[in-house]
């Protein structure tokens, strides 16, 4: 089988099964050491290392303009012959979107398979996993795959509860200019490491936030996790947030690596939950590790 991932999360899980030698493209995004010298299928306007603001700004002007937010090589996907294109139909500014997928598959001889990944939630995306897996023939391995992560988030829920750990108010933080709350899967997450999420709930779009609001939710805990940014640019933008609104620092500020925990639906998803345990009950957990998340305050 020849497959093309153009979708992070989805080549992560891929290769977690073992099936890193099936992929023949993937997405500018693709970052895993497996897909080194593989092709690249799509291309993105917009400038990733800019500003929170600039980026912010190219996003709604190319939406305004009705221009696709993401290419994708046509071309390439053509000579390399798929038999499966792995694509999602969650967010439009994430991916390709399944429209032009479905499109494009449909012009080609014989036409690909789409597989769509919609996960909104935890559950959701261990559903994808499976998916994923029946249409690879990997379905065995996506099977203990799945319950090896049911197992590692069973081992939090298990420790919180024993300790009968209580839940801080914490609120995530997606985008720092504008604000946004984190949603789909990251509230989600906080609940299963033992917080309560105070600005959304899980499956819900992530939103735009005033500074008002964020301040009046009332969080003990502040995590900045901007979409797709390691942890030395999230903590960036943390200080400036702090700066902007120093009343912050009463209670914990904390930069995530979100581009690894948080904003990669996959497998990663269950090291986001077992990393925001640490920072919510550190006592009841092993230490950070290194590079995961960082204290701004």
């Amino acid at each position: 089988m020849r497959v093309i991932s153009l979708l992070p999360g989805a080549t992560d899980t891929l290769v977690a099964l073992g099936g890193a030698s099936l992929l023949v493209g993937v997405s500018h995004s693709c970052d895993h050491a497996a897909t080194a010298g593989l092709p690249r299928v799509t291309s993105s306007p917009v400038d990733a290392a800019a500003s929170s603001a600039a980026i912010d700004a190219a996003v709604r002007e190319i939406a305004a303009s009705g221009r696709p937010m993401y290419a994708l090589d046509r071309d390439r996907i053509r000579t390399l012959h798929p038999d499966l294109i792995v694509t999602q139909s969650l967010c439009d500014v994430c991916a390709v979107s399944e429209s032009e997928v479905r499109h494009l598959a449909a012009s080609l001889d014989p036409p690909p398979r789409v597989l769509a990944l919609a996960g909104g939630t935890v559950d959701a995306l261990l559903d994808d996993v499976l998916a994923l897996g029946a249409a690879t023939g990997l379905a065995d391995e996506a099977e203990e795959l799945v319950a090896g992560l049911r197992r590692r988030m069973r081992i939090v829920h298990e420790t919180l509860k024993a300790a009968r750990a209580p839940r801080p108010r914490v609120a995530v933080v997606e985008w720092t200019d504008p604000l946004f709350a984190s949603g789909h899967w990251v509230p989600d997450q906080v609940l299963r490491a033992g917080g309560l999420d105070v600005l959304a709930a899980p499956g819900e779009h992530s939103r735009v936030l005033t500074h008002r609001q964020l301040l009046e939710a009332a969080p003990q805990l502040v995590v900045v996790a901007p979409c797709g940014f390691a942890l030395d640019r999230a903590a960036d933008e943390a200080e400036r947030l702090v700066r902007d609104l120093p009343s912050l620092a009463a209670g914990q500020v904390w930069a995530l690596d979100a581009a690894t925990l948080t904003s990669r639906p996959g497998p990663r998803v269950v090291a986001g939950i077992e990393t925001l345990a640490r920072l919510f009950v550190p006592t009841l957990f092993t230490p950070l590790a290194p590079g995961t998340a960082r204290r701004i305050a």
